[in-house]
């Protein structure tokens, strides 16, 4: 009997992440929403049929369901391709995942357990939409949907029976909050998101939700802010005039993630001058930091980064370390479980063969018996019995040294039939010992 398939198709995973690779890696790598259909297509022209391309700020990737050995490499090229470098460059900076590897990575992504900031909320939608757009493309199959749904279904499972995701959701709040102890009423105040990350849009959000007036994002390159800006139905600033809107800003939200501060103190004091010393509050949301540690001691500048506003929502390390860890074992189970269904799922052309075979060999034997039970039972009986006799005697006439053939076909012949091992005769052995 060949192998299905389906089973053949290995769910296959390749990409750049925050561990892996620089930010000015992923960002040549990153796919714009109205670039995912061409990529896409780039992939299924390669022969890859079942894909779609995850690309955030932590990560750009391609979540697929191979078919053959060469495909991780393909997806590699096609990525290097549109980031405008040679696979070489890429590689060093990327991973490539299979099998229960990557069912388990994907897993951790959907339910926020692999970024940057352990439970952010928008990285399933993000993957929510992504599929989409793959769905949109005809990119996706019964294997990559059957992934997506259990995957789905596990980040479900993570947010029921863990708090991993009150984190983020409580740094969000207790910015509102001090935001609105320093200005008051956030109806009469300006904002400005640097950056696309997803911390700076979650406070973006929970600001705008609480009435603030005016909020402008801004990214150095212009294709990021744009789909971020319309994503929050929000004004977009070119990044040149970054000095002029800091200005007018009474709330700063730098989410950029440079690894590298840009924000500098200078910058900080250029702003409250012009803004006469009305204070700003700025809101360091990257990891690593945005915003220069100096700015903690310049007047009228009050600097709070993600430490800052965790400990004002009482919420400590330890107990969020404890809750992604149980998060992580809610996804090892389910990616565990998602590898035993689909090997199951393999098996079934194989037994519904076997089933109609030895359906084949009861009607041939009730046939020719013509109505005599014990003669139909006997034919039964030695036309189901000869192949496996026939196979094993062949092994043994033929067995190596090792007898490796034979033993293999006991073995699964005892397996399959629920045979006892054989068990010494002790008084043969006894009588042969005198």
């Amino acid at each position: 009997m060949s192998e299905p398939a389906g089973f053949r198709r290995r769910p296959l995973v390749v990409g750049a992440n925050h561990r892996t690779s620089s930010l000015g890696l992923r960002d040549r790598l990153f796919v714009e929403d109205a670039q995912v259909s061409a990529f896409l297509a780039n992939l299924r022209e390669r022969g890859i049929a079942q894909a779609l391309v995850l690309s955030t700020c932590d990560r750009v990737e391609v979540q697929a369901v191979d078919g053959g050995p060469d495909d991780a490499e393909t997806i590699l090229s096609a990525l290097a391709e549109h980031g405008g470098m040679a696979p070489e460059e890429l590689r060093p900076q990327s991973y490539a995942l299979s099998d229960a590897d990557a069912v388990a990575h994907v897993f951790r992504v959907a339910a926020s357990l692999d970024s940057l900031v352990i439970g952010e909320p928008q990285v399933l939608g993000q993957l929510k939409a992504a599929h989409r757009l793959a769905r949109d493309a005809d990119m996706t199959g019964a294997e990559l949907e059957a992934l997506m749904q259990a995957a789905f279904n596990a980040a479900k499972q993570v947010r029921t029976e863990t708090a991993v995701g009150e984190g983020p959701v409580s740094i969000a709040a207790v910015a509102v909050q001090v935001a609105g102890d320093l200005h008051g009423d956030l109806a009469a105040r300006r904002a400005l998101l640097i950056g696309a990350g997803e911390m700076g849009q979650l406070v973006g959000e929970h600001m705008l939700a609480a009435g603030l007036g005016y909020l402008a994002v801004t990214h150095p390159i212009e294709a990021r802010a744009e789909p971020l800006a319309r994503a929050l139905d929000c004004h977009r600033v070119t990044f040149d005039a970054l000095a002029e809107q800091m200005a007018e800003a009474d709330i700063v939200l730098a989410a950029l993630g440079r690894r590298e501060p840009v924000l500098a103190a200078d910058m900080i004091r250029a702003a409250l001058r012009k803004r006469r010393y009305r204070p700003v509050f700025v809101v360091d949301l990257a990891v690593p930091g945005d915003v220069d540690p100096a700015v903690n001691r310049i007047d009228d500048a009050f600097l709070y980064d993600i430490q800052d506003l965790e400990r004002l929502a009482t919420e400590t390390h330890a107990k969020r370390q404890a809750e992604a860890e149980s998060g992580l074992r809610i996804v090892a189970d389910a990616a565990a479980g998602f590898m035993a269904g689909r090997a199951a799922r393999a098996a079934v052309p194989a037994v519904t063969q076997f089933r109609a075979w030895a359906e084949g060999l009861r009607e041939q034997a009730l046939a020719e018996a013509s109505g005599d039970a014990e003669k139909a039972t006997r034919l039964l009986l030695g036309r189901f019995l000869h192949d496996p006799t026939v196979a094993l005697k062949q092994a043994a006439e033929a067995t190596d040294a090792t007898g490796a053939d034979l033993i293999l076909l006991e073995q699964a012949l005892r397996r399959l039939f629920a045979l006892e091992p054989d068990v010494p005769d002790t008084d043969n052995e006894k009588d042969n010992a005198k």
